[in-house]
């Protein structure tokens, strides 16, 4: 039974990937789950974009506000995840909500997310009083048609998750999350600024992103759950 439902509109949204270490991650990672890997790579990504009518089932009206998130990618038994290091928003009432609803490491920040045509100008510095200090400043567009990913690809490894985990007070959480597969373009970006990662002394290889644009997306999501209840 899907319970808590909240819906939202996801808008102009970059994956940035880069392949990265299991050992870098291991530690950041509750030891109830197992970071997941691709041909033995795990994979951290950079996502900023914008939402809109995000909204309980229970309100009549939704917020429009950018989000910019740090992820990689879990698994607990058979079922694989997506694991946020950290949720910047624009939005005072959805960093409170879900950090104490969910457990997810929402901050407060400002943002720009600023469109150029087809390109998107997208700035955000944390201002969550006590959290360390993480700024990113890029700009990127689409290049060539959507499609979706192909089965057992690289591509669908990173972007067909429906599930994401969490711990609250040491207990770890597990939400679904229901929408059609992402329609994906290539794209290119410029990252002027991007320390999203100091604080948790995760260094990024030194090489060029994977990059993937989409330009919106319908999402309804359900309430957490203990995953001893799965």
């Amino acid at each position: 039974m899907k319970r808590n439902l909240v819906s939202m509109c996801w808008h102009d949204l970059l994956f940035a990937h880069w392949p990265i270490g299991v050992e870098q991650l291991r530690p950041h990672i509750p030891p109830q789950l197992d970071v997941d890997t691709f041909e033995g790579d795990a994979w951290i990504a950079i996502v900023p974009f914008w939402m809109s009518g995000v909204r309980h089932h229970c309100l009549p009206i939704g917020m429009t506000f950018p989000e910019l998130n740090v992820r990689t990618y879990v698994r607990h038994q058979d079922q694989r995840g997506v694991w946020f290091f950290s949720l910047d928003a624009a939005n005072w009432v959805t960093v409170r909500t879900a950090r104490a609803w969910f457990g997810l490491p929402y901050f407060d920040a400002k943002i720009s997310c600023m469109p150029d045509g087809e390109a998107m100008h997208y700035g955000s510095r944390r201002t969550h009083r006590g959290a360390p200090v993480a700024e990113l400043k890029a700009s990127y567009r689409p290049v060539g048609e959507a499609s979706r990913a192909s089965g057992g690809s690289l591509e669908e490894f990173l972007v067909e998750r429906y599930s994401l985990f969490s711990q609250r007070r040491g207990t770890i959480l597990k939400g679904d999350i229901f929408h059609e597969p992402w329609p994906l373009q290539q794209a290119v970006a410029e990252f002027e600024m991007n320390t999203m990662l100091e604080g948790l002394r995760i260094e990024l290889p030194k090489r060029p992103p994977i990059l993937h644009f989409s330009k919106f997306l319908q999402v309804v999501a359900a309430g957490p759950a203990s995953i001893t209840l799965y």
